[in-house]
Formats: structure tokens, sequence, C-alpha cells
């Protein structure tokens, strides 16, 4: 159950609903995010929901079975909209592109990305100054210094920056620089950053984790939400299987699935989802048929000189011929 309260509600009003709530057995967990007040009631009893919804200082009242309450959309009638400001807005009918290297390595790799941008009329630039590598011999990000460098070229250039945050201690560093933090898949069930991102008046994208479940990407998104963050963001980046093939098994069924369950933007990163160069652009292509909010990718002038994930990134030419593909299926707007 999730009761929303008014703005203007007083203590005496509070104790009361949490004391009628107890009364029927369920576990009364308070949750205040940037946009409102809520109590989420968790239990099995059955009870008429009018008990409660009469009382005073309750503004709105729904049951929701899910385990994920405050991120499904049985309760939400209206879908999420991140808006980043200066006219940029992610969610309901506001598709998104966000492109960039997997890696800053320069400032000139920089420049030549916001160039491509700009040309474009692309606003979100991806890319990871802290990188998370299966090998610790491998390019791990340029850090802080990276990262400082890369926002005062961006922003100068009226451009978003989505960044890959790892541990907690990073996020206070990390805040004036970033426009939305991102959660890797390695870090999906990191419940301590997740917590700790639940407190940050960010937008925050989270990927699917590497063997993680539909519900499990959900769960995770409920911890940010559960901690005061409402602006969230849902990733689907493929799946470990038995499938050697290529780099992950892409899953198109959890981006209509995720849609079906969830008021949250979704967003497809069809780079990591099929590993391969070649074939980036058909996957994006039927994440936007599948209704994907938005779409990440990863671009670079020579991918073959990219200090990561070359193998997966599209240069700057096949990037635009996708663009294209992409406006003339009335997806991404001119």
């Amino acid at each position: 159950m999730i009761i929303q309260l008014e703005p203007n509600i007083t203590d005496s009003q509070k104790d009361q609903l949490k004391e009628e709530l107890r009364k029927i057995q369920y576990k009364v967990n308070p949750v205040k995010t940037q946009f409102a007040n809520y109590l989420v009631g968790v239990g099995k009893r059955e009870f008429d929901i009018r008990s409660i919804g009469t009382l005073p200082g309750i503004r709105d009242i729904h049951r929701v079975s899910d385990a994920y309450k405050l991120v499904s959309k049985k309760w939400r009638v209206d879908n999420t909209v991140i808006d980043l400001g200066d006219g940029i807005r992610i969610g309901d009918g506001e598709p998104a592109m966000m492109v960039g290297p997997c890696s800053i390595e320069s400032e000139e790799q920089v420049a030549l990305t916001i160039e491509h941008m700009k040309k474009n009329n692309i606003r979100i630039m991806r890319g990871g100054v802290y990188k998370p590598r299966s090998s610790p011999y491998s390019f791990r990000g340029l850090g802080p210094d990276g990262l400082k460098m890369w926002y005062e070229q961006a922003k100068e250039a009226g451009i978003k920056i989505i960044t890959e945050v790892m541990m907690v201690d990073q996020i206070e560093g990390m805040y004036d620089y970033v426009d939305i933090f991102q959660v890797g898949a390695r870090n999906s069930q990191n419940f301590n950053l997740l917590d700790a991102l639940g407190e940050v008046d960010k937008p925050v994208l989270l990927k699917r984790g590497i063997s993680g479940t539909i519900d499990e990407l959900l769960a995770s998104a409920e911890y940010i939400f559960s901690n005061g963050n409402e602006r969230i963001m849902l990733c689907e980046r493929g799946i470990r299987s038995y499938e050697k093939a290529y780099r992950n098994t892409f899953d198109i069924n959890a981006l209509v699935m995720l849609k079906e369950k969830t008021h949250l933007p979704v967003i497809a990163d069809p780079s990591h989802g099929i590993g391969l160069r070649r074939f980036v652009d058909k996957i994006a292509l039927a994440s936007a048929v599948a209704g994907a909010d938005g779409i990440i990718m990863e671009v670079h002038h020579e991918p073959e000189k990219a200090f990561s994930d070359g193998q997966q990134t599209l240069s700057f030419d096949q990037a635009e011929r996708l663009y294209k593909q992409l406006k003339r299926l009335e997806w991404l707007r001119e």
C-alpha cells in the first residue's frame, strides 16, 4: 500500500494514520522524496481501504501488491519524466539519445565528440571516468581530473553529462560535474551505493545486473526511490547467458515488460547488449520500435583506437546513419 500525504499534514494526523496501520498489522515505512511525502505500508491482512483513505491528511492511497511498490505502475497513472533543464526531458514521449565514448580519454576526443553531437542535435553525452574493468591491467579511467575537463567543455556546449559512479565516496566529488549518475551492471545490487544515490537530488540511470532479473532491477530501483530520489531511469543492457556468439543476450522483451510494470523511463543500451559494432544499429532500431524512452550507445571518432570497448563502438559516420534511420521511424526528432 502507498499513501501519499498532504503537504500540510499535522504530526497528530500522521500519528493517527500510523496507529491505524499498525492495528491492521501493516509495517509503516515513511518515505520523503524531493517531490512528496509517502507512507509505504507492508502487510498481508485484508482490510477496507476506505477505513484508511478517509483519514485526514491523506492525498491519495493505493493498493500495490508488488514487492517493489514505489516504482510500480499500479499506483502512478502518469509516467515519470526526467527533466534535466535547458529543455531536455526524458520519458513519456520525449525520447533521448545519449552518445559518447566508453572512456573519456583526452581533451581532443571530448571536443570531437561534442562537435559530432552538436551537428546532430544530441544533448546528452555518455562517457566513463571511473571504469570497472574485468582485468586490473586495462585502462580504468582518468578519474576526477578527466571529469572536470569533460564537464568544462560540455557545459560550454550546452551538453549534459552521464557517467558511472562506482563507490559511495565518489558521489560527493562528482556531484557538481554530473547531470546523471549511472549505476553499472556490476553495481546493480550494491545496496549501499543505491541507498546513497537515493539521498542525491540528481537523476540516476540504473543498469540491469549482469545476470539480473527484471524484478531484481525493479527492486534495486526501489532502494533509490525509498531513500528519497524519484528521478530514476532503468536500462536494459543485456544479460549473461550460455550464448557465446555475442557479448550479452539483449532482452527486447525486457523493454516492453518494464514499460508495463513501472512508470520510470526505460533506456536501451545496444552497445553492451550485443557487443559487436556491425549489429549495434539493428539492436538500436529494434529498441526504438519496442518503445524504449532512450538509447545510450558508444561512439568514437576512431573506434579501432578506443582505449576500451572499441569492438562495440560506432564511428561518427555509422552513428549518423543510425540517427537518420531513427528519424525515419519518427522516434528521433529533427
